[in-house]
C-alpha cells in the first residue's frame, strides 16, 4: 500500500518502435514526420495515464472532479481536436503542477488549485495544457528522441543515495519507489512549443468567453509561489528549491510574460467576456485537502504520521522529511545522508532473517536483535556487493510494525564520511520509529481549504486561527490569495481562502 505517492523521483519515457510517417497537425494544417499518428497518441496516452494514476492517485472528491471536468470539456470542445475523448483529472498531490499526455489526458493537482484565484485562471492552466495536446507536442518530442536514438531516464536522487549506501540492485529498488510514464511527454518543451501552447490557450479561453488575460494572472500566481519559496529558503540561509512545479517544466521568463500579454491583447476588442467565475471556484474548492493527505501520510513539522499504517517518525532537529512513492526519507541539513523508510513487500520474506538473506544478500556482517518502542526489530551491519561487484558497507534495521507489516529502515549516504558525520542523527531518526500514540493520532489531522470573509485585522488575524506554522502562516495565506509580494489587499468582508 503506497505510503505517499506524491513526488516523482524516477522519470522514464515510453520507447516507441513505430515507423515514422507523415501526419497532419490539426493546429498548423501542415503535415509533419511523426512516429505517432492519432491512434498511436491515444494508445500511448492511455497506457501512460494508468501510470500517472498509480503514481499520484486520483483526488477522492467527486464534486471537484466533476467541476474540473466540466471546465476542461468546455475548453476542449472549442479546441482544434474536439474529436478526441478528453479526460481531465485532479491528482491527489500538493505539488504545484499541471501537465498533459498525448491523446487528450490533462491533469491538474489539488496543490495548484489551492493557489489559483478563479475559474478563469483554472481555465488558463488547462487551456495551455490542451494546447500541448492539440499541437501534438508530446508526439513531436517522441519523434525527436526516437530519431536521435535517445531514451530519457532521469536519475533518481533516492536511488543514488541507496546505491551509495551499498544495496545491490538499488536502481531496481528506486524504480519501484517511483516511476511515471508521463515524463517523456511533459518535460522540457521547446520555447516554440511553449509559445504555441500559450497562444492556443489564449485562443481557447477567448472562445469560451474567458478573458485571455487570465493567463497572465496564472503566471503571476506561480511566480509569487517561486518568490515565496526563495524568501523562505533565504530566511533559513539555504538556496531556493528547484522542486517540481508548473513553472519548472513551463518556464515563465520576462519575454514569455510579454508574449502572453501580446497574445491576450489580440482579443482586447472582443466583447462579451463573462465573469471570472471566482465565486464558483471558491465554492468548488471548499473543503479541498491542503498539503499532505491523511491517506498518504502527514508531515507536521518534524513529525510524520500515517494513520492507515499506524506508524509515526520524528526527524532530528534541522532535518527534513521527504515523501516519495512507497517510502519516506528523513534527510540531514547537508542533504548527503538520510534514513530511508519503506514497507517490505511480503514476497521479500516473512521474517527479518529471510528479508536480509533474500534482499540484502550480505557478503558478511553482524545481526543484532533490537526493540523500537516495543516493536520487534533486527539491525544488520555488514558488507554487500552491488551489481558492478563493488563492495559497500550497509547499515539497516528491519522492524515489524502494526498489522505485522515489516518496514525497512536504511541508513543511506553519499559517502562513508557523510554517513559518519550524520551518524548521531541517523540513530535518532531510526529510534523514533513507533506505532502511533494517542498524542500522534490527535496531531495527525489533515488541513483543508475554506472560504471566509476578510476581517479588519487582515491576514494577521486569519493567521491566528490557522493550523499553518505560526512563523509562516500569514505569508502563506497572502500567497494563497494573490497578495504576497505586493498584490492588492482584499476589501473587508470579501471572501478569501483560508486553511482550517
Amino acid at each position: 500500500m503506497p505510503m505517499h505517492p506524491l513526488r516523482p523521483l524516477l522519470l522514464s519515457v515510453l520507447l516507441l518502435s513505430a515507423c515514422a510517417s507523415q501526419v497532419l497537425n490539426p493546429v498548423t494544417g501542415r503535415t509533419e514526420l511523426s512516429v505517432m499518428d492519432e491512434a498511436a497518441e491515444i494508445k500511448e496516452g492511455a497506457k501512460a495515464h494508468e501510470g500517472v494514476l498509480q503514481e499520484y492517485g486520483v483526488y477522492a472528491n467527486p464534486r471537484l472532479q466533476a467541476y474540473v471536468n466540466e471546465v476542461g470539456q468546455k475548453l476542449a470542445a472549442q479546441s482544434h481536436r474536439a474529436n478526441l475523448k478528453w479526460t481531465f483529472t485532479v491528482l491527489d498531490s500538493p505539488e504545484i503542477n499541471a501537465f498533459a499526455l498525448p491523446g487528450g489526458y490533462v491533469y491538474v493537482t489539488r496543490g495548484i488549485m489551492a493557489y489559483l484565484e478563479s475559474e478563469a485562471e483554472l481555465a488558463g492552466v488547462m487551456g495551455h495544457e490542451i494546447g500541448h495536446v492539440t499541437a501534438r507536442h508530446g508526439a513531436q518530442r517522441a519523434t525527436r528522441e526516437q530519431a536521435a536514438g535517445i531514451g530519457v531516464l532521469a536519475a533518481s536522487v533516492l536511488g543514488a543515495v541507496l546505491e551509495a549506501g551499498g544495496i545491490g540492485g538499488a536502481g531496481n529498488l528506486a524504480g519501484q519507489l517511483s516511476q511515471t510514464a508521463a515524463a517523456g511527454y511533459i518535460a522540457s518543451y521547446s520555447r516554440d512549443q511553449e509559445s504555441q501552447a500559450d497562444q492556443l490557450g489564449a485562443e481557447y479561453l477567448s472562445r469560451n468567453r474567458y478573458d485571455p488575460r487570465n493567463m497572465i494572472d496564472v503566471i503571476q500566481v506561480l511566480k509569487r509561489q517561486e518568490q515565496f519559496a526563495a524568501d523562505m529558503a533565504k530566511a533559513e540561509g539555504k538556496p531556493a528549491s528547484s522542486g517540481a512545479s508548473w513553472l519548472s517544466s513551463h518556464p515563465a521568463n520576462d519575454k514569455r510574460l510579454a508574449d502572453i500579454q501580446a497574445y491576450a491583447a489580440r482579443y482586447k476588442e472582443q466583447s462579451g467576456y463573462g465573469d471570472d467565475g471566482r465565486a464558483r471556484y471558491l465554492q468548488a474548492i471548499a473543503g479541498m485537502t491542503f498539503g499532505d493527505s491523511a491517506e498518504q501520510g502527514l508531515v507536521r513539522g518534524r513529525n510524520f504520521y500515517h494513520q492507515e499504517l499506524g506508524i509515526a517518525l520524528t526527524a532530528p532537529a534541522g532535518w527534513k522529511i521527504q515523501n516519495a512513492p512507497e517510502a519516506i526519507a528523513l534527510v540531514n541539513p547537508a542533504g548527503d545522508a538520510g534514513l530511508v523508510v519503506r514497507l517490505v513487500p511480503p514476497k521479500a520474506g516473512t521474517t527479518h532473517e529471510e528479508v536480509i538473506r533474500n534482499v540484502v544478500k550480505p557478503v558478511d556482517g553482524r545481526v543484532e536483535r533490537r526493540s523500537l518502542h516495543g516493536l520487534s526489530a533486527t539491525h544488520f551491519a555488514g558488507t554487500v556487493r552491488n551489481q558492478q561487484g563493488q563492495s559497500r558497507n550497509v547499515a539497516l534495521t528491519l522492524v515489524t510494525g502494526p498489522g505485522d507489516r515489516n518496514y525497512w529502515l536504511q541508513q543511506a549516504a553519499k559517502s562513508n564520511e557523510a554517513r559518519q558525520r550524520a551518524q548521531a542523527g541517523l540513530a535518532e531518526a531510526e529510534a523514533s520509529f513507533r506505532a502511533m500514540t494517542a498524542a500522534d493520532k490527535a496531531a495527525a489531522k489533515a488541513w483543508s481549504v475554506q472560504a471566509a470573509p476578510y476581517p479588519r485585522g487582515g491576514f494577521a488575524e486569519l493567521a491566528k486561527a490557522s493550523p499553518l506554522p505560526a512563523g509562516t502562516a500569514e505569508a502563506q495565506l497572502k500567497l494563497m490569495n494573490g497578495v504576497y509580494g505586493g498584490g492588492a489587499e482584499p476589501k473587508v468582508g470579501e471572501m478569501v481562502k483560508v486553511v482550517r
